[in-house]
């Protein structure tokens, strides 16, 4: 019955330290978005998500020319980055020249916009325990 109490015992600290984990609130504001075509879409991303399709998180708003202003809740301690795009023609994917660059805005966590594809070393942030805010100027 000790056992037993114990186990039950250790069971139940778990699930409290568990539900007591920080989370931070992650807020982008876009910068430059130059109309009011399509929608921006902005995605958190892990290390094991980035440049490889959807983030862990992805949040859309209307574009308006100007800015714009996404927030992410509920984000757990960790590395992260945040990609933006701007989808002009709302076809949820960046469009792409016959050269291989970009047709549609893009922007990234650090503003480091270097030539080629991004990296998620370019564009990591770590999350603690203190809400942040970013400005991504496309």
């Amino acid at each position: 019955m000790k056992k037993a109490a114990l186990i039950f015992g250790i069971f139940l600290m778990a699930l409290t330290a568990q539900a007591q984990e920080e989370t931070v609130t992650v807020k982008v504001t876009i910068e430059n978005v130059l109309n009011d075509n399509g929608t921006i879409i902005a995605a958190l991303h892990t290390s094991e998500t980035f440049m490889k399709g959807n983030g862990i998180v992805d949040l859309e708003e209307k574009a308006k020319a100007g800015t714009v202003t996404l927030t992410f809740e509920d984000v757990k301690p960790g590395t992260y980055a945040i990609m933006v795009l701007h989808d002009e023609n709302d076809n949820q994917r960046m469009d792409f020249e016959a050269n291989g660059m970009p047709k549609e805005n893009y922007g990234m966590s650090t503003n480091e916009m270097i030539m080629g594809p991004p990296t998620f070393s370019d564009a990591q942030f770590d999350v603690t325990n203190e809400n942040l805010e970013f400005s991504i100027r496309f």
